[in-house]
């Protein structure tokens, strides 16, 4: 019996090292394309193109995937921007996620000063860098099975309009992630862990008020102002937040407001947001909201419509694959800043809004029980969590103590710091995916784990309806 179990045992130990020895070379393999990867991102992070406006980024991903032996099916779900890159064929099927919109207002230099490069939007949230190291994994994955002769499926999903226009939703709703077994996905953070924390339900929507234009001075009395019925609006739904569960949020703009002071407006918009841990919190408030809109009509002599334009759950976590992504991202490992990152680095955290964190923390890895499990922010990605085991990391891409959503992500987003952020993303990926592939027992236990938190009756019905996608949202 000794010779038997010491033989099973030295097999097992010589699959276990040739598979990191094939995950080193994959490895060296994506770091040896950094600067290829880099200008890819630094591309991209010039276009900033906004949600469902993303022609040429898209363009350039699919071009880049082709170019590696992917087939590319274009335009899918209805959306212009929306592709799935695949190689191989049969099980396991792994899915990447990648994302590659730029936010409105948020154009910046990449500079540790304030300063525009003059277009409009920019990539404050670092999509640029999502789906290029997206990208750098998927093709890695796909090289290494070609050379291993490994079976299975590998997919990229270049995933449009995170930033609030669902876009993962509709890819959702057509069955696009139903055949794979797990996916994976990244995104820029000032820090590098494995976030085992849920993200917040999300609906949002415009409400546009019609009412009657006339001279403000000469004939008010003729008028009916719709930037009336909007103020009263946002004046009853800043009298609910004390009435709304403390974890709700409601964020809100006034996106048209009328043209001129001495015209009645006759048109009036406003953009609303209702987030939650629940997303049966948020379809409560939301239905109150319609309600103070209703009420901000009638008593403002206007009309008034609601188009929802995004909607997203709830993240569900999967602890199985959490694990194996951590795992990896250890052996991977952070980076030091060289003395150019780190005096722009030092610049870029005595500006206004910044927290001051220790710059050694790019090279440091966050325990899986080190992280705040308080969900803040909102993604399309918690859709595809509910559809398929899903589970993802945030890499340093950006200074520590950045927020998302500033003008200091965008800065750091086009220089070498976003570049060594994503890099350890693309190989945490590349090295997780190989894992999958090589321990099909490892995706049966994470599909165990997914099934459970599910629940046995779950259908999954999307926060949107029927509608199409929002393809003008930021118009």
């Amino acid at each position: 019996m000794k010779p038997i179990l010491t033989c099973v045992l030295f097999c097992f130990c010589f699959t276990m090292l040739a598979q990191e020895a094939d995950k080193k070379k994959v490895i060296q393999r994506i770091q040896q394309k950094e600067h290829q990867y880099g200008q890819l991102a630094n591309q991209i992070w010039r276009f900033a193109e906004v949600g469902y406006k993303e022609k040429q980024s898209s363009s350039l991903l699919q071009e880049t995937l082709r170019k590696a032996g992917f087939t590319i099916e274009s335009a899918v779900a209805d959306i212009p921007t929306a592709f799935v890159a695949t190689f191989g064929q049969g099980k396991p099927v792994i899915g990447i996620m990648g994302e590659y919109d730029a936010l409105p207002g948020m154009s910046q230099d990449s500079i540790p000063t304030k300063r525009s490069l003059g277009n409009l939007a920019g990539h404050a949230c670092g999509h640029h860098l999502f789906g290029t190291g997206s990208v750098a994994a998927a093709i890695a994955v796909k090289e290494w099975m070609q050379e291993t002769g490994q079976k299975g499926t590998i997919k990229f999903y270049g995933c449009p309009a995170e930033e609030g226009g669902s876009g993962k939703v509709y890819m959702v709703r057509e069955g696009l992630f139903s055949p794979a077994d797990v996916m994976l996905h990244w995104h820029p953070n000032n820090q590098h862990v494995i976030s085992m924390s849920n993200s917040l339900a999300n609906k949002a929507g415009k409400f546009r008020f019609y009412g009657l234009s006339s001279h403000a001075a000469a004939s008010p009395e003729r008028g009916r102002s719709s930037l009336d019925a909007v103020e009263a609006m946002n004046y009853m739904a800043n009298m609910m937040r004390e009435h709304i569960p403390s974890t709700t949020r409601m964020h809100y703009v006034i996106t048209h407001g009328g043209k001129a002071p001495n015209i009645v407006p006759d048109f009036a918009e406003v953009y609303y947001y209702v987030r939650s841990p629940k997303r049966d919190i948020v379809l409560d408030v939301w239905d109150r909201l319609e309600n103070a809109a209703k009420g901000a009509a009638l008593g403002t002599g206007t009309k008034y419509e609601a188009e929802v334009i995004g909607g997203v759950y709830e993240m569900l976590p999967n602890d199985r694959l959490a694990k194996i992504l951590h795992a990896n991202l250890q052996a991977v490992g952070g980076y030091t800043l060289n003395p150019s990152e780190l005096a722009f680095a030092k610049q870029i955290q005595q500006s206004e809004g910044m927290e001051i964190v220790d710059l050694a923390s790019t090279n440091q890895i966050k325990g899986l029980n080190e992280v705040d499990n308080l969900a803040t922010g909102s993604t399309d990605v918690a859709d595809v969590s509910w559809t398929v085991p899903t589970i993802g990391l945030g890499t340093a891409a950006w200074v520590p103590g950045t927020s998302a959503h500033s003008w200091q992500a965008v800065a750091a987003g086009g220089t070498s710091i976003g570049r060594k952020g994503m890099m350890v993303a693309a190989k945490t990926l590349a090295s997780t995916a190989i894992d999958l592939f090589k321990h099909p027992e490892w995706v049966k236990e994470s599909k165990a784990e997914f099934d459970q938190r599910r629940g046995p009756n779950f259908v999954y019905k999307s926060l949107l309806g029927n509608r199409p996608p929002a393809l003008n949202y930021r118009d």
